[in-house]
């Protein structure tokens, strides 16, 4: 899907330029837009190729096999350059840095082999409103030529006040002992700083103790889509060639942490999640159908 005016990128934007953005777009005096259009551009990115050395490393970092087609999520490492540079852009209603991945579904339409040259597309779409800020999805399609074979929605939450914020929130629910797990998973610094390397996604609140602590996390904390990435693990092998896979995040992931991983048949297809393997809240849920 084209939305407004299509620019067409040379090369996958630098993962410095972006953060240097992104700080940039968080200052009060240079700022984002602070308004409530979104841009009216497509970025573009034709022809990319994926680095078998770059994969294999993914691979290792989540858990995930290395093989001759892509693992679902690895074609976000591949979107997400594109989709921070255009959340770092100044028409943006709300700065990059601080902002919350709250949700993520990808529609995988077949498996994409690793040999085959991809065109990306990236906009933004859906801004509202929602009782602890803004929502705002970011789609991101990869082509084959010209058939579509991935999409990926992820919503990003800025908190700030609305006109919903004073609408009560839903009833926290007890902390309670979690069942036995399908598996444990043990995740600290080191993995995330290979997988941070691996997907260019170098937020400081996943690298930087003292970055975590000034967005008000006491320390670094796992990104969401390695949890998303790595609790599929569990499915691994029993994933369709067609699938949609929707996830949300709960609380983030504290460095170092051991996890619960759960996978359930569902009549669609799988029920995945991982919590806190001592108070049983969510770290992610997620469906595969």
């Amino acid at each position: 899907m084209i939305v407004g005016k299509v620019v067409k990128l040379t090369e996958k934007p630098s993962t410095l330029d972006v953060y240097t953005g992104a700080v940039r777009s968080a200052l009060p005096v240079v700022g984002a837009s602070g308004g409530r259009n979104l841009p009216s551009q497509t970025l573009e990115l034709e022809g990319v190729r994926v680095d078998p050395d770059n994969l294999a490393a993914y691979a290792r970092a989540t858990g995930l096999r290395f093989g001759d087609t892509l693992p679902l999520t690895y074609p976000f490492t591949l979107v997400f350059p594109i989709v921070m540079k255009l959340m770092v852009s100044k028409d943006f209603p709300f700065a990059a840095m601080g902002s919350v991945h709250a949700e993520n579904v990808i529609e995988q339409f077949r498996p994409i082999s690793v040999s085959e040259p991809l065109d990306i597309a990236v906009h933004a779409e859906n801004l509202r409103e929602h009782r602890k800020g803004l929502l705002v999805d970011l789609i991101s399609e990869i082509r084959v030529g010209r058939e579509l074979v991935w999409r990926q929605t992820s919503t990003f939450l800025n908190q700030q006040k609305t006109s919903l914020s004073g609408q009560p929130g839903p009833e926290p629910k007890q902390d309670e002992v979690p069942p036995p797990p399908l598996r444990t998973q043990r995740v600290d610094r080191s993995i995330i700083g290979k997988y941070a390397a691996v997907s260019g996604d170098r937020n400081p609140i996943h690298v930087s103790t003292l970055g975590a602590k000034a967005f008000g996390f006491p320390r670094t904390i796992a990104h969401g889509m390695w949890s998303a990435a790595t609790v599929l693990g569990a499915v691994e092998g029993r994933i369709p060639d067609a699938v949609t896979y929707s996830v949300r995040f709960g609380k983030p992931i504290l460095l170092p942490a051991t996890l619960n991983v759960y996978a359930d048949r569902s009549d669609e297809g799988w029920d995945l999640s991982i919590k806190h393997p001592k108070k049983g809240y969510p770290h992610l849920t997620a469906t595969l159908q």
